[in-house]
């Protein structure tokens, strides 16, 4: 759901490679099947795919749709989508597949040439799978950019030692939310999920396709369910891996994720604790965690390298939330600067972890602009502090760091919409995959949805505590992702609670952190999920 946009991953293929290049000479493949429906009447014009050819996805095409602003006012104001493609090869088509990695403010472009290239490729082969970068983000225009630099380095201490200190951090968000609509406010009152998913229509309108399949990520699996609720009849396959509980939209699950994120982080501190002969900072988690905090304590005083002060740190650490193999480039940073006194080390964590360029400063518009907008947040300053001191005693990794991340919220220029109910009996049976011990979207998410929605079933990894846990080298979880998309074949129901189990992949080796990405997939995959997720 949220996650940094600065983690910097060697992903094959990334937006800024998405050159286009002279219209491809492929026609566009036919979607027309038994059970996905002829091209439907009146659809809109037939999207013009160009080349976009990168090194890892050369069959990769791009294209452009335009959108109402207002999708009650379709003759107004019109917004341009950027598609991306890899079109099927197969005899017979089981239609476009659209794939969204997240955020909300996560680029999507990338994702159809990683989906393709990781399906088995006779499955991949009849699907035309779709990337997209949703309204506002990326290559889509207008493309939000609220405050340039929002998170240039060092920033105030997120945990406020004063009343000035979080006055001082009430006013920044302020300010941004103010910003944003100076420079923004014909768009905000569109920036929502509900837009967002009629957009979805609008794209499967131009492809030509009576029903879409779908397969989304983090905060994806809840514009994925809003789809469903609005045209549920446009549904063929719905796949929602690490859900977004559709009950906490949006205040409610950002609390959610202080006590997982934390409890996240200590299993990171015990990793280190039990490699001790490795890292050298203690065999007791609690000791390590001690140190850590103490390292904390310590950038406050003396940001490391002049970059990094305890907000930097807590963001330099939080990917290790979402995916665990990250832990042994963190670690080998927190015993460096610990053991050899290295700050450049953490430093160079930092760049390449959490600092946030211009496309992360689009994300984060994005993010605020639809998080904001879709569902009501507290307009009184107490609620926000109480709940966070609350949730700091407990969990103190990011508690405060997650508070100011949302605190626009607090006076956002637009006011908020009703959150959609997403529960639904008429769609086709989902496949909802989650993982026990998620941070950015808990495990009561997935469980919460497999009920709202009839029929779907529910695969839980047992013991995990990746974000995203398909197509990142899980056989077992791949296996089940794998039929459903072939024939739409599910586990059986088991009543309650999970209809089947995945055991987690085992933790990554202390190897040295060159060498500690053997699991490439995993390390593609969260290097492409959307913005904070």
């Amino acid at each position: 759901m949220t996650k940094r946009a600065g983690i910097l991953v060697a992903v094959g293929a990334t937006v800024a490679g998405l050159v286009t290049a002279a219209p491809s000479t492929a026609s566009a493949p036919s979607t027309a099947t038994a059970g996905t429906g002829a091209a439907a009447p009146g659809a809109a014009t037939p999207l013009r795919w160009t080349g976009c050819r990168t090194k890892t996805y050369p069959a990769l095409q791009c294209a452009t749709v335009r959108a109402p602003l207002d999708h009650d006012n379709p003759s107004g104001r019109q917004v341009t989508l950027a598609l991306s493609r890899i079109p099927h090869t197969a005899k017979t088509s089981q239609g476009p597949l659209l794939v969204n990695p997240g955020g909300p403010g996560g680029s999507g472009l990338s994702m159809a040439g990683f989906v393709a290239s990781s399906l088995p490729a006779k499955l991949a082969a009849q699907y035309d799978v779709i990337g997209f970068d949703p309204r506002g983000v990326g290559k889509s225009t207008p493309a939000l950019d609220c405050v340039p630099k929002y998170f240039e380095p060092v920033r105030p201490d997120s945990v406020p030692d004063s009343y000035a200190a979080e006055k001082t951090a009430r006013n920044r968000a302020a300010s941004f939310a103010a910003a944003c609509g100076e420079k923004h406010g014909e768009l905000l009152p569109y920036m929502d999920t509900v837009s967002a998913a009629k957009d979805l229509d609008t794209i499967r309108e131009a492809l030509g396709a009576e029903q879409i399949n779908y397969f989304g990520y983090s905060y994806g699996t809840y514009l994925g369910a809003v789809y469903a609720k609005l045209f549920p009849e446009r549904v063929r396959r719905l796949v929602l891996d690490s859900v977004v509980d559709p009950d906490g939209v949006w205040y409610e699950d950002n609390l959610g994720q202080d006590h997982a994120f934390d409890a996240r982080h200590k299993a990171l501190m015990a990793w280190i604790a039990k490699n001790d002969a490795t890292y050298k900072l203690g065999k007791d988690p609690a000791a390590v965690e001690a140190a850590w905090y103490r390292m904390r304590d310590a950038v406050k005083k003396h940001p490391a390298a002049g970059k990094v002060g305890p907000g930097e740190l807590e963001d330099t650490f939080m990917p290790g939330g979402y995916y665990n193999g990250y832990w042994p480039r963190l670690a080998e940073t927190f015993a460096a600067y610990v053991n050899d006194k290295d700050q450049d080390a953490l430093a160079t964590a930092y760049k390449d972890f959490a600092a946030v360029d211009r496309s992360g400063d689009n994300g984060y518009s994005v993010y605020a602009a639809v998080q904001c907008r879709d569902a009501g947040w507290p307009r009184t300053w107490s609620t926000w502090r109480n709940d966070t001191w609350q949730a700091h005693r407990k969990a103190p990794f990011m508690s405060w760091n997650n508070t100011w991340y949302n605190a626009p919220c607090a006076t956002w220029p637009v006011e908020p919409l009703e959150p959609v109910r997403v529960t639904n009996d008429d769609i086709p049976p989902a496949l909802i995959l989650q993982a026990t011990d998620d941070a950015a979207t808990p495990y009561e998410g997935g469980v919460t949805m497999s009920r709202r929605l009839k029929g779907s079933r529910l695969v839980v990894e047992q013991g995990g505590g990746n974000h995203g846990i398909t197509l990142s080298g899980n056989d077992c979880l791949d296996a089940h992702l794998v039929d459903y998309l072939t024939d739409g074949t599910l586990p059986a129901g088991g009543g309650s609670g999970a209809d089947a189990v995945c055991d987690a992949l085992p933790e990554p080796k202390p190897a040295p952190a060159t060498k500690a990405g053997a699991n490439l997939k995993g390390k593609t995959l969260h290097g492409l999920l959307g913005f904070r997720g």
